[in-house]
């Protein structure tokens, strides 16, 4: 290292990030301690003050460490600061800084939430930001910031939120293409307007009725949990997307054409049968098929999936090259009727691959005959796999489905599987 010239040592000292690393090389020599306030990245992980008895603050250790670099272009601080400390911070690279990452740690703090200027008031100074990352947050209050039009990337993790907070913030990121809330609990109607929208993944936590409408004409990837009422008319870049509900009922899905959709999932224990249809239909030129859906039902009372034809479903998904089929969709093709307008000439063009799980015995003859077709008609399918999750039966029944499923796999080991 002392033969290298001092800007190829400068550039490789660059590229250090972890505060406790920095600090130590800072004491190595002069040359080194020179180099150090050209590097572009400051990590401190949660632990980075254990142990820590200096007469400074954390706060003033961190102050000291960023006021000694040029221009610092992203911060990610994992260990507990105050409002007044970040806003110290961000009053000197505030301008220079592209990604910022805190750990908020005030998801039960409500006196936090209340101080003035509170730490997501104290974020705006950060004008210049591409990616925001922040970590358990309490967002009761609007926070005060202006437009972070540079702003494309913004991930929440662990959240209570009220709505018109949340909508304030995501209003002050016009620009965002990047949209991750994952853990947001108190959510009840929430409406996102973002026109350069292009990937968004929604998680909110609770009773599962928040209900939500998405503007994004450019989306291309929508993954959303916990909502019973989805809009979303502009969808015709969408590629892939994913609807699920764990503790609640999906009511409701409208979207616009599908044209462009490759991957479809939607997941939960009831949706209305309305809703499951609607999806089927606008999925059509869906490449993998995703479903687990227990019961359907518009009302409290769980019922089963109606019949579906097997010959119609095809038929309406014929780009379909993989089909993950859960307990109530197999069921649904497995019934008498299903198979009765098979005509000579149907094939499933292009169906690769088949995962089915089977929960229950019950109508075991129909089941194999559907396994059966399946081969039969998928002329390029290349594997198949059954799962037997949880049967719930302690009839001998459930024995001798299985010895039949093992028998089919046997006959068809090249392509068959048992989970």
């Amino acid at each position: 290292m002392e033969s290298l010239p001092d800007a190829i040592v400068q550039y490789i000292l660059s590229y250090m990030n972890n505060a406790r690393d920095v600090a130590v090389c800072n004491c190595v020599s002069k040359r080194w301690k020179e180099s150090l306030p050209y590097i572009r990245s400051l990590y401190f992980p949660r632990n980075s003050f254990d142990n820590y008895w200096q007469s400074d603050s954390p706060d003033k250790v961190v102050w000291k460490m960023i006021s000694s670099i040029v221009r610092l272009e992203e911060l990610v601080v994992y260990n507990p600061f105050t409002s007044a400390g970040l806003a110290s911070w961000l009053s000197l690279t505030g301008q220079s800084l592209k990604h910022l990452e805190l750990r908020m740690d005030n998801l039960a703090d409500y006196h936090s939430c209340t101080e003035s200027p509170s730490k997501l008031d104290c974020i705006g100074a950060a004008r210049n930001l591409e990616t925001l990352k922040l970590w358990g947050i309490l967002m009761t209050k609007s926070p005060r910031w202006d437009a972070f039009k540079k702003l494309l990337n913004l991930e929440i993790v662990g959240a209570k939120v009220e709505d018109h907070a949340l909508s304030a913030a995501l209003q002050a990121c016009p620009n965002l293409t990047n949209l991750l809330l994952l853990g947001c609990e108190g959510a009840r109607s929430v409406s996102i307007d973002l026109p350069n929208l292009e990937h968004c993944k929604l998680d909110f936590y609770g009773s599962g009725n928040c209900s939500l409408a998405l503007s994004s004409p450019n989306i291309e990837s929508f993954e959303v949990q916990g909502c019973s009422w989805i809009r979303a008319p502009q969808t015709s870049c969408l590629r892939k997307l994913s609807i699920a509900n764990n503790a609640g009922k999906v009511y409701m899905v409208d979207f616009g054409k599908l044209a462009a959709l490759e991957f479809l999932s939607i997941r939960g224990v009831q949706w209305c049968w309305d809703a499951v249809s609607k999806m089927l239909q606008l999925g059509s030129e869906a490449k993998h098929l995703y479903m687990k859906v227990e019961f359907t039902g518009d009302s409290e009372t769980l019922h089963p999936f109606p019949e579906i034809d097997f010959v119609d479903f095809f038929n309406s998904h014929p780009k379909l090259q993989k089909f993950d089929i859960h307990g109530a969709m197999f069921a649904a093709l497995c019934q008498k009727n299903s198979l009765k307008n098979v005509e000579s000439g149907f094939v499933i063009p292009c169906l690769e691959e088949v995962v089915i799980t089977v929960r229950s015995p019950l109508n075991a003859e129909q089941k194999l005959t559907t396994l059966d077709s399946l081969l039969k008609y998928g002329k390029n399918l290349k594997s198949m796999v059954i799962r037997i999750l949880q049967m719930r039966s302690s009839h001998s029944s459930a024995d001798d489905f299985f010895d039949e499923i093992y028998r089919f796999k046997c006959v068809n080991h090249k392509m068959v599987r048992i989970e």
